[in-house]
């Protein structure tokens, strides 16, 4: 049984139950109770209450097969957004929030000490999220190293824009601005633009700053 952090579950044998709020070890868990203290306890010792908890902040638009039209097509807008668990706010989860009327293929990797661990691969359609990685907020200052790759694809007569590559560790200061309101999500969080436009290079200002 694959358990993951923020889902609900209840101890075999013992009347306690409540939210994984941290993964010890690949035999050990954290479950945090309605009195909001954490337990150790072995993974096959618990079971989940209500099966896998889907995840309710995937959304997905209904989108029709009409012709899109260029007014209606959406380029930019891709964003890697960490939100606190509805349940614990010592869980942080990471969601890919595709604004855009492209369909993202994306590949999500983690890397610490060198070692890599693939945690997402899939394909996030335009005006859609999807949840790509949870982890516990306490550890933010040892949170792995983020390898996030993106193909923009569209059935459209629209011109693909360039991949998204994003490796960069996140930590406490990427934290320290207002959370802002995440509509897709219906929820506040923060939010890292991913199909970020670079400044075009102003070679008239860069050699004036010489002289």
């Amino acid at each position: 049984m694959q358990i993951n952090l923020g889902d609900f579950v209840r101890f075999v044998d013992e009347n306690i139950e409540g939210y994984v709020t941290r993964i010890i070890d690949k035999d050990t868990i954290g479950v945090t109770d309605a009195n909001d203290f954490e337990i150790p306890v072995l993974a096959t010792k618990v079971t989940l209450v209500h099966g896998s908890i889907p995840d309710d902040n995937t959304i997905v638009s209904n989108r029709t097969a009409a012709a899109v039209t260029p007014a209606e097509f959406i380029k930019d807008g891709v964003f890697l957004a960490l939100i606190s668990d509805q349940h614990s706010n010592s869980v942080a989860h990471f969601h890919v929030v595709n604004n855009t009327s492209y369909d993202l293929l994306v590949a999500f990797t983690t890397e610490k000490n060198d070692h890599f661990k693939g945690e997402f691969a899939g394909t996030i359609p335009g005006n859609s999220s999807k949840r790509i990685y949870s982890a516990n907020m306490s550890d933010i200052q040892i949170w792995p190293k983020f390898r996030l790759e993106a193909l923009f694809h569209t059935a459209a007569s629209f011109e693909p824009k360039p991949a998204i590559s994003f490796h960069q560790h996140l930590k406490g200061k990427d934290l320290s601005v207002a959370k802002q309101e995440i509509a897709m999500l219906k929820t506040k969080g923060w939010l890292f633009q991913l199909d970020q436009k670079e400044e075009a290079l102003d070679l008239d200002k860069l050699k004036a700053r010489f002289k």
